[in-house]
């Protein structure tokens, strides 16, 4: 079983590589290290443009903050840097993971890597989602605050303001979820697909 695998496996990568030669273990083992390298590599890059982009817009937006009570300010730059903080400890992950699969030499070690590396890519889009999602509710919460104190009820445009946001907010987290398939799905998938051979050789 392992032989006809292992057989199989060659095939795809001289078909893939289009190379007739044949391929030894050995062989396969380096070019699946060396694919895995790089893919974590990429995945380093884009965290990177992603903090880099996403926190150079936000600095051009206009700044709301001198509207706020110094109470939501300081709740405001508390989130903000819990934020950095959580992102950039996240960067840091991939940039270890990055320099771990370099000089990793075995193929269980590269499979582990693999695995540790498309898992703490699964947290980082997890954390996202989930902090995205806090905004939105605290975002919910001020707006009903706020009404309520001005007109000292529950109006119905205060339920009208929820719904819509809710709605908005739906949509927002589906589009930001798509975004996050998109951008590390493709580059998970190929970790994926380099594990399931790695499998093939040490089965």
């Amino acid at each position: 079983m392992r032989m006809k695998e292992l057989d199989l496996l060659k095939k795809d990568w001289q078909k893939n590589e289009g190379s007739f030669e044949q391929l030894s273990e050995k062989d396969i083992y380096g070019m699946i290290h060396k694919k895995s390298s790089s893919i974590v590599k990429w995945i380093l890059i884009v965290s990177i443009l992603e903090f880099v982009v996403l926190n150079g817009i936000g600095l051009l937006l206009p700044d709301d903050s001198t509207n706020l009570s110094a109470k939501e300010n300081l709740y405001l730059n508390i989130l903000t840097f819990f934020s950095y903080g959580i992102t950039i400890y996240f960067v840091f992950l991939f940039f270890k993971n990055y320099k771990a699969i370099s000089i990793i030499s075995s193929t269980k070690e590269l499979a582990e890597s693999i695995l540790k590396t498309r898992k703490t890519v699964k947290y980082y889009i997890g954390y996202n989602i989930s902090y995205i999602i806090i905004i939105i509710i605290s975002f919910v919460v001020y707006t009903i605050c706020t009404d309520v104190k001005a007109q000292n009820n529950f109006s119905n445009h205060v339920t009208f303001t929820i719904i819509v946001i809710t709605f908005i907010s739906i949509i927002m987290i589906a589009i930001i979820w798509a975004f996050y398939q998109l951008l590390y799905g493709f580059l998970l998938k190929k970790l994926k697909k380099n594990y399931e051979e790695l499998q093939q050789i040490e089965s």
